[in-house]
């Protein structure tokens, strides 16, 4: 990958002290002018302060500055955390010298807990120093909480003859479920996008990547998609239906596909990566259910652990989504291993399976027959790892 830089926009990512083990915890995002912006939020009803300050935000259509603080997902702190949440803007406002309407808060960690806000602003007003073009990786680093790596992607294309950067960085490992993954994501691009389009393109490239992904089926308080177009590029706006949305939006997918699928190779604990793909639905919403009753079912999940072909369990999680099936049609794959035929068991392939799912990445493929819709979903295993991490997550 190409050393990351979106013209028009800064970073910085510094240690303010919100974690005990003094790793990086704090990070901006700037524009040198305010961004079109769209997001996703949780759909959670339980909504941390961070993510009531944004949406209120996002209404309003233009963005200039993210600041982020890890270690602490300033949930379930009543009254408090919204006039922290606030307080954050304008800090970072105040050292950006931009309008506090213009940024956008978000905070990711342990739930409960209020925020240091001394630390904060005290990280705040020294990231606002040290945002430089060179700095994404230092921001991308300090949104991480219990990530084992730092999650960064990038795509170039041309829109009317003008070069464009779409770039993004995502945080999250465990809680991670559809609408959204539970997630903090930012994807920024430098192109002129009108804010119809940008909104378009958000939500169909998220229904197809960040809410493909599955790790344990629980969704959190903060989970926030931000999409950002600063226009540096000098490109003449994106627009609704033209070639050039079509362009940027297979730059913004291959992007949040890139980092949903690390999403899931970071699961905590997790040792494979897993596509799901339902083929022979009558509906897509019909294959995408059927993906995700299969993806986190706990006795599944814990097969591929133990590199188990047990085709059963698929079955039943099958038979189990709610949704009509005729069990005589359907066909189950390892990769290209069969290992149910028209619903009847294939014991004797069970040896190749087993092959296949010591991999650390392979396809199940589930074929119904009854119809020409298909969906994917991509699932990790379930360890001894996952367990041990978030029984002691607080303490």
């Amino acid at each position: 990958m190409f050393p990351i830089r979106v013209p028009g926009f800064k970073f910085a990512g510094v240690a303010c002290g919100i974690k005990k083990s003094r790793k990086k915890d704090l990070a901006l995002i700037f524009s040198e002018r305010p961004a079109a912006a769209a997001a996703l939020f949780t759909t959670s009803a339980v909504k941390s302060p961070a993510v009531l300050a944004g949406m209120k935000r996002v209404k309003g259509g233009k963005i200039q500055a993210v600041v982020v603080n890890s270690g602490n997902a300033n949930a379930c702190t009543g009254a408090r955390g919204l006039k922290d949440a606030e307080a954050m803007c304008r800090e970072a406002a105040r050292r950006l010298r931009i309008d506090p309407g213009l940024v956008l808060p978000s905070s990711t960690g342990l739930i409960g807990v209020p925020l240091p806000m001394e630390k904060i602003k005290t990280g705040i007003k020294r990231a606002a120093r040290l945002v430089s073009a060179d700095s994404f990786v230092e921001a991308a680093t300090a949104i991480c909480t219990t990530d084992r790596f730092v999650k960064i992607a990038a795509r170039r294309c041309l829109l009317s003859g003008k070069r464009a950067v779409v770039a993004g960085m995502v945080k999250g490992a465990g809680m991670i479920a559809p609408n959204m993954a539970t997630m903090l994501a930012y994807i920024l691009t430098d192109a002129a996008v009108a804010r119809d389009c940008l909104r378009a393109i958000l939500k169909r490239s998220a229904d197809r990547t960040f809410n493909s992904v599955t790790v344990d089926g629980d969704m959190s308080t903060n989970d926030t998609v931000l999409f950002l177009a600063n226009g540096a590029s000098g490109n003449p706006p994106v627009r609704r239906g033209s070639r050039e949305e079509r362009v940027l939006s297979r730059a913004a997918e291959a992007v949040m596909k890139d980092l949903a699928l690390k999403l899931v190779e970071d699961g905590e604990g997790s040792t494979k990566v897993v596509e799901i793909r339902v083929d022979g639905a009558r509906s897509a919403a019909e294959a995408k259910k059927i993906g995700f009753f299969v993806a986190n079912s706990k006795l599944v999940k814990t097969a591929f652990f133990g590199e188990d072909p047990n085709f059963g369990r698929i079955m039943a999680a099958i038979g189990g989504a709610g949704v009509s099936i005729q069990e005589g049609k359907i066909n189950v794959f390892f990769n290209d291993v069969g290992v149910v035929r028209r619903g009847v068991g294939l014991p004797g392939n069970e040896r190749r399976a087993a092959r296949v799912l010591k991999r650390a990445s392979f396809t199940v493929k589930i074929a119904l027959n009854q119809g020409r819709s298909a969906a994917s979903v991509w699932t990790s295993d379930l360890s001894y790892e996952y367990v041990r991490i978030n029984s002691a997550y607080k303490t």
